[in-house]
């Protein structure tokens, strides 16, 4: 079968709300030797295609055309250099943009192999949220069995995946959320505890619970004075987001005092070798928690690819809980 010569992609002419979006056809680049082709079976959606979309987060020099960081399907073809994929393989992958596609280009590196007993549509949530709980909860945090693990944001696509993998490393996790609905859903994937945050004071509750050794916090703003107050000697405080502002005024006296590390990370920017090794380390550590059961795709939602506009407009919304696809 002769491979396609176009695709389909979202883009986003203006910043702007949900109606930004566009889904138009694009000739199909060709492959570098180094990519792979995939017929896409699901595209993930998440919360920094909607920056992108407004226009606060501009894709690095040379990504693909287009909104997406993640999908999963079927390999269509791979370039010269690729000797680990063939056609036919059932694949997920992260990429730098052009990710909601029905065809999407992928570097090899980044891209994972699917389990036989893994939905193929439900594996396009993986890599966006696996690749970065892993990069910052295990890595810059490096948490350990048996350390307390607080994750703000529990019901989301970050959150569903953080819980789960917090627990399966035989860590204790508390979680926030803003309803009973999803506290409940953070103690259903395995969190100890789940903390409503509209309800409950999260920082009395982590202290009564004897602390947090790693925060993941994508909330920023009056969060991370609360972080350093809560984070037990020596514990770690990962910023991935700012959802309540970048610009704080803290006393970093306790910082110092309990010697903690504050720090933080994007994911999408980082060198395709880089990608690569998480990948490697993911497989190695993450794939077998896919396998057996520990970690699953936690999908809320599916949405057609030119409904792309009304998975943004849930997002905004805030009303989601784990990750919404569009397929193709």
């Amino acid at each position: 079968m002769p491979l396609p010569q176009t695709h389909r992609i979202a883009i986003v002419k203006e910043p702007g709300g949900p109606e930004a979006i566009s889904i138009v056809e694009r000739d199909l680049p060709p492959l570098a030797g180094d990519e792979v082709l995939i017929r896409t079976a699901a595209c993930g959606v998440n919360k920094p295609d909607t920056f992108e979309r407004m226009g606060f987060y501009p894709p690095p020099p040379g990504a693909p055309e287009g909104l997406g960081l993640e999908a999963a399907g079927t390999v269509e073809a791979v370039g010269t250099a690729v000797r680990r994929f063939k056609p036919g393989d059932r694949v997920c992958a992260l990429v730098t943009g052009g990710g909601y596609s029905d065809f999407v280009i992928a570097r090899a590196g980044s891209t994972l192999p699917v389990p036989d007993d893994v939905d193929l549509q439900a594996a396009a949530g993986l890599p966006e949220t696996v690749f970065t709980v892993w990069a910052n909860v295990f890595e810059a945090g490096a948490l350990k069995p048996g350390e307390t693990l607080l994750v703000q944001g529990g019901a989301g696509g970050i959150g569903t995946t953080a819980i789960q993998m917090g627990k399966a490393a035989g860590a204790k996790v508390i979680a926030t959320a803003g309803s009973a609905e999803k506290c409940a859903l953070c103690t259903q994937l395995g969190a100890d505890r789940a903390v409503n945050y509209r309800e409950e004071d999260f920082a009395e509750t982590v202290r009564a619970e004897g602390g947090a050794d790693v925060i993941l916090d994508m909330v920023g703003g009056p969060y991370v004075q609360k972080h350093i107050d809560i984070a037990n000697h020596r514990g770690r405080i990962v910023q991935i987001a700012f959802l309540q502002g970048s610009r704080v005024e803290v006393d970093l006296m306790r910082l110092m005092l309990k010697q903690l590390t504050l720090t933080g990370s994007t994911l999408r920017a980082r060198p395709d070798a880089e990608k690569a090794r998480l990948a490697a380390a993911i497989e190695e550590t993450v794939w077998p928690w896919l396998t057996d059961g520990r970690l699953r795709p936690e999908v809320h939602q599916t949405f057609r690819l030119d409904e792309a506009a009304k998975a943004h407009a849930l997002i905004d919304s805030g009303a989601h809980s784990g990750k919404l696809l569009l397929i193709p």
